[in-house]
C-alpha cells in the first residue's frame, strides 16, 4: 500500500508544483459585466453579448455599454447602432455629439433597420446632427412605417407633427443652433 501511495505522489507532484501563472487564468470570470465587456472588446460578439449592452447601460455603466455597442455595431448589429446613437445623443459614456448620433442612425437606416430609418428621419426633419431636409426625413419615416414600425405610423397619422412622438420638453435640445 505504501508503494502505491509513493507512486501516486510522485506522478502527481509535478502538477501540484505548478503555479497559477504556469496554468494561466485558473478561475476566469464568466457571465459578468467585466467578462462580457472584455469579450466584446476582443471582437467576440454575438446576439447575447450585444443584448447585454442594454442591461449594462440600464445599470448606468455607459462606458462599458458603449464598448459593447461599438463592437456589435462594427459587426453589423443595427440595434447596437441605434443604441450608440442614443448614447451619443444624450452624452452617456462620452460627450454629447448630435452629429455622431445622426451618423449612427443613418448607418442603421442604410442597413435596413426600421428604428434606424425612423430615427434618421427625425434627425433630418429636425436638422439635428445633420442638415435639415424635411422631405427626405419624411421618406425615411414612411419607409419605417412600411416596415411596420408603429411609432412611424403614428407620426404619419399626426401629419408628421414631431410633438406627437417627442415631448415639447425636448424643444430646447432640438431647436436649431443657428
Amino acid at each position: 500500500m505504501k508503494f502505491i501511495a509513493t507512486i501516486l505522489f510522485l506522478t502527481t507532484s509535478p502538477a501540484l508544483a505548478q503555479t497559477g501563472e504556469e496554468l494561466g487564468t485558473l478561475n476566469p470570470e464568466e457571465m459578468t459585466w467585466g467578462s462580457i465587456t472584455e469579450r466584446a472588446q476582443r471582437g467576440e460578439v454575438d446576439m447575447n453579448i450585444c443584448a447585454s449592452g442594454y442591461a449594462i447601460t440600464k445599470a448606468g455603466n455607459h462606458s462599458a455599454a458603449r464598448a459593447i455597442f461599438e463592437a456589435c455595431a462594427a459587426a453589423g448589429y443595427t440595434g447596437a447602432m441605434t443604441w450608440m446613437s442614443q448614447l451619443d445623443n444624450n452624452g452617456l459614456g462620452g460627450e454629447y455629439d448630435p452629429d455622431a448620433a445622426a451618423e449612427w442612425d443613418r448607418r442603421a437606416a442604410d442597413a435596413g433597420d426600421p428604428v434606424g430609418k425612423f430615427n434618421y428621419g427625425l434627425d433630418l426633419m429636425r436638422g439635428h446632427g445633420v442638415a435639415q431636409d424635411t422631405s427626405l426625413g419624411r421618406q425615411y419615416v414612411d419607409e419605417a412605417a412600411s416596415d411596420g414600425l408603429q411609432i412611424a405610423k403614428r407620426l404619419q397619422g399626426a401629419g408628421y407633427d414631431l410633438d406627437e412622438v417627442t415631448p415639447d420638453a425636448d424643444d430646447w435640445k432640438y431647436a436649431p443652433l443657428f
